[in-house]
């Protein structure tokens, strides 16, 4: 089986995501909800494991992030 060598993390961007969600004052549903309307199919739980390592980012969901926090995709990586 496949392990990630990024200290057991599956993505790069989950600390900054939860970083910038908690800046925005918004919940890891309001997140989801904002996600949703742009056409991102993600719910709370897809959140917390994305801001916890445990789930992969796409490139559609990372420039999705970069929407809505208004931010450059290399600072969410």
């Amino acid at each position: 089986m496949f392990k990630n060598k990024n200290n057991g993390s599956n993505n790069l961007c989950g600390e900054n995501v939860r970083l910038l969600r908690t800046e925005a004052k918004l919940s890891q549903r309001a997140l989801a909800d904002k996600l949703q309307l742009i056409g991102i199919d993600v719910d709370k739980n897809a959140i917390q494991r994305i801001e916890c390592g445990k789930r992969f980012v796409t490139d559609i969901e990372l420039r999705a992030f970069s929407i809505i926090f208004n931010t450059p995709i290399d600072k969410l990586l």
